[in-house]
């Protein structure tokens, strides 16, 4: 075969190509040629018959490539993985004997520690990785991937002195494996990586907070400015109490979980996970009750698959425990009609608005329910797109408190009429605890979206490349109606399961694997089973009926 056609999605157009050329001398080559080239910034990389491709990447063989930028979720999720291995270099180069551990993510970028380096002075630490992390930008370094054996990846993470990594390629089962170099540096990530250091421009590394570090990342929407950084106190809080929790369990990393599981351990481990949820719901509970002689409402919001519900449902429990009468309220119900509901620049209805609910009525129902009267309470219908009234109603009584749940329940527009002083506002997220390694996190985002799809088939027959359809979607609508109002909350839960990924993946892996190959949905697909392959299945045959689990698996003892 003299020349190979490949259809480049970009511009629509067809090209012969010879065999062997890389992505990065074809993109070379036409973005030249073309005037009318899409891009904006620099390529990173390109789905290659909807399957991400770094630029080296070789053609043998006909296929349809559509290149990205930043702007697109796997460049943004490229140039986040090869900034953090930049990142790791400069503090092995700088430090050699620290440790450089990246713990979560934030709105604007990872706050990481780095162990063993100079704790008197974490600016001078800050200052010096900072330096080094310009001059490897100027160097503009190639990443570059190497194809091995697993057992030979494993000798060269044990020379490199990477406990974690090695411990996750000796628990895996696989016989080859793609190990990332920058230099003479040595590292495992589960994406592919940008084409070098010099295509990084937009970042900043400081310290943070009392021990440790930020590695702030790029404006989503200005790409040549840093993002800025919310102050997130409470959020931030959550995060470490919960990785001191992974770790007092000993199940810091998906190699310690995989360890639990094959010694059997997995029961113990969801009995203790659970019983950690109900401590927490139980302290909630008796904060509530402190301010018992104010508080008549419990406001409680949270993302997409966070488990609102059943967060209600046993907080619910908790509070009749101390005797309070719960009523709930489903703001589902103050829907406004299809012909007042907002709609989005497309023209389809924007749900996700907090103006697409009836704020004037659910208001002058709740001033109304304080005093004592008996309100009547409307239904929507979804499929008609209206509100009826059928004579339900709710009435308070001098020991009733009502729980509203839904994603704007923090937002001051919602409840503007009501005093203050009679809301209890709790945040609930799946924030994960359990990391890859010690720099690869597991983002909280694909914890929901996993969620969501195990969700979405077993409860509105949905398949996973609907959900995956819509998931942008919803990524857009937490963005402006719930991630702004989280520090508004007196309290904040984190409902992620140490275990919960391994019991996923039994529901989740088939649903992946059916996403056809011709739609872009395959490469988010492709990304989350590879994830996937990182961790044992779990039986979900110890879950109890009343876990937040059950909300997305079935066999839960609450009515939803």
């Amino acid at each position: 075969m003299d020349t190979i056609e490949v259809v480049i999605e970009n511009t629509h157009e067809r090209r012969t190509v010879k065999p062997g050329t890389t992505l990065a001398a074809l993109s070379q080559k036409y973005y030249t040629d073309l005037k009318q080239w899409p891009l904006q910034h620099p390529i990173l990389g390109a789905l290659v018959n909807n399957v991400v491709e770094d630029m080296n990447y070789r053609i043998y063989n006909p296929k349809t490539i559509r290149f990205f930028d930043i702007t697109d979720p796997q460049g943004w999720r490229m140039y986040q993985s090869s900034l953090i291995f930049m990142l790791y270099k400069a503090v092995r180069e700088t430090y050699p004997q620290a440790r450089l551990a990246v713990k979560h993510s934030m709105q604007g970028g990872f706050y990481c520690t780095i162990e063993n380096a100079d704790e008197e002075d974490r600016y001078r630490v800050a200052t010096t990785v900072r330096d080094r992390m310009i001059e490897i930008q100027h160097q503009d370094l190639p990443f570059e991937s190497k194809v091995m054996l697993l057992s030979d990846a494993i000798e060269v993470v044990k020379e490199a002195g990477i406990p974690e990594t090695q411990k996750l390629l000796e628990s895996l089962g696989q016989l080859y494996i793609t190990m990332y170099y920058l230099g003479d540096t040595v590292h495992k990530f589960h994406t592919k990586l940008v084409p070098s250091s010099g295509c990084l421009q937009s970042w900043e590394f400081c310290t943070y907070s009392d021990s440790g570090y930020l590695l702030q990342m790029p404006d989503p929407k200005h790409f040549e400015k840093l993002a800025m950084l919310p102050d997130t106190p409470k959020l931030f809080s959550i995060f470490k109490e919960h990785h001191h929790w992974a770790d007092l369990l000993q199940v810091p990393t998906i190699a310690d979980l995989n360890r639990i599981v094959r010694d059997k351990g997995e029961t113990h481990l969801i009995h203790v996970a659970e019983a950690l949820h109900e401590k927490k719901y139980a302290e909630i509970a008796d904060m509530i009750f402190q301010r018992r002689d104010q508080v008549r409402m419990v406001l409680l919001a949270g993302p997409s698959s966070s488990g609102k519900t059943t967060s209600c449902r046993r907080l619910s429990v908790q509070l009749s425990v101390l005797g309070f009468d719960v009523k709930q309220l489903s703001l589902d119900d103050y829907f406004v009609s299809r012909d007042r509901t907002p709609k989005l620049p497309n023209g389809e209805f924007d749900f996700e608005s907090i103006d697409a609910l009836d704020i004037p009525l659910l208001n002058d129902h709740l001033q109304r329910l304080f005093r004592g009267e008996r309100v009547e309470i409307p239904t929507f219908d979804f499929l008609e797109g209206n509100p009826y009234f059928d004579g339900k109603s709710l009435q308070m009584g001098p020991h009733s408190i009502l729980l509203v749940e839904g994603i704007h329940a923090l937002n001051p527009r919602l409840t503007a009429q009501i005093d203050d002083a009679l809301k209890f506002r709790i945040y609930v997220s799946a924030l994960t605890q359990i990391a890859i390694d010690d720099v690869n996190i597991i983002h909280t985002n694909e914890n929901r979206k996993l969620r969501r799809i195990v969700r979405d088939n077993n409860f509105r027959g949905w398949d996973a490349y609907n959900t995956l359809h819509r998931w942008a979607e919803v990524r857009r609508g937490e963005a402006v109606n719930i991630f702004p109002f989280q520090e508004n909350a007196d309290v904040m839960f984190n409902s992620a399961l140490l275990y919960e990924i391994g019991v996923l993946k039994i529901y989740a892996e088939p649903q992946l694997k059916r996403v056809p190959e011709n739609c872009e949905e395959y490469a988010e697909a492709t990304h989350l089973l590879k994830f996937l392959n990182f961790f044992d299945p779990i039986s979900p045959r110890h879950i109890p009926p009343t876990s937040i689990m059950r909300e997305f698996l079935g066999g839960s003892s609450f009515r939803y």
